[in-house]
C-alpha cells in the first residue's frame, strides 16, 4: 500500500509539473531555424508558424536562415540544441528524410534526434516538359524516354534535394533511364525550361500554373494524390497508368528530442487551431497547399514512412553516397 501510495504521488507531481512547465512556458524568446535561404515554402511556413506562435505565446518568436549543405547544417543545430523549447526546425524532407540515404557522414538521425510537432502543410508538383517534346501526358512521355533511355534530360535544385528523389521516384516507377541536370534552385531551371534546354522537370504547381496556361511549358500530370484545383484540368499520373505514384514536398515544426511533451504539445495546440480553422486552409490552398495539422505521433509515423521511401528509391537508383 506505502509503495502504491509513493508511486501515486510520484505519478501526480509528474503530472503537476509537467502542466505548470507548459503554463509557465516560454518566459523568453524563441527560434525557428530554418535551414535554407529566405523566400523558399520552408521559410514561409516556418515564418507563418513565428507569427502564430508569437501571438498566442506573448513571446517573441525569431526565424533564423542557416541554410547550407542542402539543409544540413541548419538541420544539425536543431538537433544538438538544448531541448528546451527555445529552438526549433523548420523542417524539410530533403535534410530530414532524404540526407541519410546519401551522405556517408550525417551529424544526426532524422528520426532519433528530433521530436516532431506538426506537419503544417505539403505540396505536389506540375509534371512539365519543353512544348517540343511531342509528348502529351504521362504514357506519352514514358513511351518516348523508353525509346531513347538517357535522351531525355531533367532538371532538379540538386543532388540529394527532394526534387532529386521525386523524379527518381518517377523514373523508377515509370521504368525510364534520363539524363539529370543538377541547378541550385527552381528559378534557375525554369527559365531553362522555358527556353528548351531542359525537356522536363517537376515545378510546384503554383508555379507552373501560368506558364502552363502561357503555353510555355506543358503539363503532363501532378504528383498529387487527386486533382489540384489549380490545374484541374491536368489529370494525376496515378490516373495516367502509375497506380499508387504520388510524390510531394512537405514543412512542418519540429523540435530537438528530449523536449518535453508537455511544451511540444502546448506548440502544437497554438499551430493546429489556425490550421484547422477553415479562412486559413482556403488561403493556403490557394497557392497550391494541402494544409495537415497532424500531431506529433502522426507527424513522426509520416517521417519515419517517407524515410523508408527515400531510402528504396536511393537503392533502386543506384544513387550513390557522398
Amino acid at each position: 500500500m506505502r509503495i502504491a501510495t509513493t508511486l501515486a504521488g510520484l505519478l501526480f507531481s509528474s503530472a503537476v509539473s509537467c502542466n505548470a512547465l507548459a503554463q509557465s512556458y516560454p518566459v523568453k524568446p524563441i527560434r525557428i531555424i530554418v535551414p535554407f535561404a529566405a523566400g523558399g515554402p520552408t521559410d514561409t511556413h516556418s515564418r507563418w508558424a513565428a507569427q502564430q506562435l508569437t501571438a498566442a505565446l506573448g513571446q517573441q518568436v525569431i526565424v533564423e536562415n542557416r541554410g547550407g549543405a542542402g539543409g544540413v547544417i541548419g538541420t544539425e543545430a536543431v538537433a544538438k540544441a538544448v531541448p528546451d523549447g527555445y529552438t526549433l526546425l523548420g523542417g524539410n524532407p530533403g535534410p530530414l528524410t532524404i540526407a541519410r540515404s546519401v551522405r556517408e557522414k550525417l551529424g544526426y538521425d532524422g528520426i532519433r534526434d528530433f521530436a516532431p510537432i506538426t506537419l503544417i502543410a505539403r505540396s505536389a508538383s506540375c509534371m512539365c516538359a519543353h512544348p517540343s517534346v511531342p509528348a502529351r501526358g504521362v504514357k506519352d512521355f514514358i513511351a518516348i524516354a523508353k525509346a531513347s533511355p538517357g535522351k531525355i534530360n531533367y532538371a532538379t535544385p540538386g543532388v540529394g534535394t527532394v526534387g532529386h528523389f521525386a523524379i527518381e521516384n518517377f523514373a523508377a516507377v515509370a521504368g525510364i533511364k534520363m539524363t539529370m541536370v543538377p541547378y541550385k534552385g527552381a528559378a534557375l531551371y525554369i527559365v531553362d525550361l522555358m527556353s528548351g534546354n531542359i525537356d522536363y522537370a517537376q515545378v510546384q504547381i503554383f508555379q507552373a500554373r501560368p506558364y502552363v496556361r502561357d503555353g510555355k511549358m506543358r503539363a503532363l500530370g501532378v504528383t498529387a494524390i487527386a486533382r489540384s484545383p489549380l490545374l484541374p484540368e491536368v489529370p494525376t499520373a496515378a490516373e495516367q497508368g502509375l497506380k499508387g505514384f504520388s510524390s510531394y514536398n512537405w514543412n512542418g515544426i519540429l523540435a530537438p528530442a528530449g523536449t518535453p511533451k508537455a511544451i511540444i504539445n502546448r506548440i502544437h495546440a497554438v499551430l493546429s487551431k489556425p490550421l484547422n480553422d477553415p479562412a486559413t486552409r482556403k488561403q493556403m490552398e490557394s497557392i497550391g497547399y494541402e494544409v495537415s495539422g497532424d500531431g506529433p505521433a502522426e507527424f513522426a509515423a509520416f517521417i519515419k514512412a517517407e524515410t523508408e521511401k527515400w531510402a528504396d528509391v536511393a537503392r533502386k537508383a543506384g544513387i550513390p553516397k557522398i
